[in-house]
């Protein structure tokens, strides 16, 4: 019988990202298996077309206001007829999304500071405690249930050729026809957003000592604000990026040689692809929501107490106590590391 399994991943962008290595896993262990996955729409974008991914089911967040919603919901997923569900959020409308799906076996984690909360232990039936830390490392621990135990780390992001194109056209535009690095300057959380003028000082250090031209990228009104201070405060180090979809974005990214920001999706997007990341980490703690991998670089000076984690969207002080020399001082690392391996391999 055809092993039909459905992750639950529903927001936000950044942690859909790190859920991914999950699908890759799941792909190379079931190389026959169906495999769906259920998410918010703004992260839809980064799932559609991956080459491990069979179905994706796309919700809104009214999907939870509207009784009708949910219940035709509710019909889609119990004809998609998944034996297996992976709940990687660990909250009640993730596990309830399991559970109604008519699932026998609904996977999840045990309950802890930040998975396995509100309703979740009840809804899912088989739970696993992690003793990692990361979100990627806890998401394949959590595999170990249905017996897989390969710790490989895979991503295996697509790119579409029209995105590709963009990111050229947009970058010869600019005039970035050299190596150059990202900064982002926006966040989804204000206790996550650095400063512009200390963004415009990072540029500013990138061009005088690196020769490394700086594109700045943003996402909405407000970020744009941001990003033309940078790019006003950076004496000609910066370049505005264009407005972009999430996958050209993604495209973009992949062409430079380093990526700079705070800890949201575009910077564990960077991470995802192998792109050299420095990331600031403000409230959530650096070793869960670091860039993933050894090569990348995690700064974080202050962390919020546990007794105040209900302020961890608004509290900027973790953020605020990053300086700019910190952040210079791991450019500068991560340069000079990357000089010497161009240099070995030249």
């Amino acid at each position: 019988m055809e092993k039909r399994i459905l992750i639950v991943r529903l927001s936000a962008i950044g942690d859909s990202i790190l859920s991914v290595p999950v699908l890759c896993a799941l792909r190379k262990h079931y190389p026959g298996a169906k495999i769906a996955w259920i998410t918010e729409r703004a992260s839809a974008q980064l799932l559609q077309g991956h080459p491990a991914l069979d179905d994706l089911f796309v919700i809104s967040k009214r999907t939870f206001k509207s009784v009708k919603e949910l219940w035709n919901l509710r019909k889609r997923l119990q004809d998609w007829n998944p034996d297996t569900t992976i709940d990687l959020q660990g909250l009640t409308k993730s596990s309830l999304l399991a559970w109604l799906s008519g699932a026998k076996h609904r996977f999840g984690f045990n309950r802890d500071t930040f998975d396995g909360r509100e309703l979740s232990t009840f809804l899912n039936n088989h739970l696993y405690q992690s003793d990692s830390n990361h979100i990627v490392d806890r998401g394949i621990d959590l595999l170990g249930l249905l017996g897989i135990q390969d710790k490989t780390i895979a991503f295996d992001l697509p790119e579409f050729e029209s995105d590709s194109n963009f990111a050229k056209q947009s970058l010869l535009a600019l005039g970035l026809t050299g190596p150059f690095a990202i900064l982002n300057v926006g966040a989804g959380w204000p206790s996550k957003i650095w400063p512009s003028p200390r963004y415009a000082d990072v540029a500013n250090h990138l061009g005088h000592h690196h020769g490394l031209p700086s594109l700045i990228v943003w996402s909405g009104d407000q970020e744009r604000l941001a990003a033309a201070e940078v790019v006003d405060k950076s004496n000609s180090f910066s370049k505005l990026a264009p407005s972009t979809s999430l996958t050209q974005l993604r495209s973009l990214i992949r062409r430079s040689r380093i990526f700079i920001g705070s800890d949201t999706g575009p910077m564990h997007l960077a991470s995802a692809l192998g792109v050299p990341t420095i990331g600031m980490i403000g409230p959530m703690p650096l070793s869960r929501v670091s860039p993933y991998g050894s090569h990348n670089i995690g700064i974080q000076r202050d962390s919020l107490p546990i007794q105040l984690s209900s302020q961890r969207k608004t509290n900027c002080g973790p953020m605020l106590s990053i300086r700019v020399e910190d952040v210079t001082s791991a450019c500068d690392s991560m340069l000079k590391e990357l000089y010497q391996l161009h240099k070995k391999l030249a």
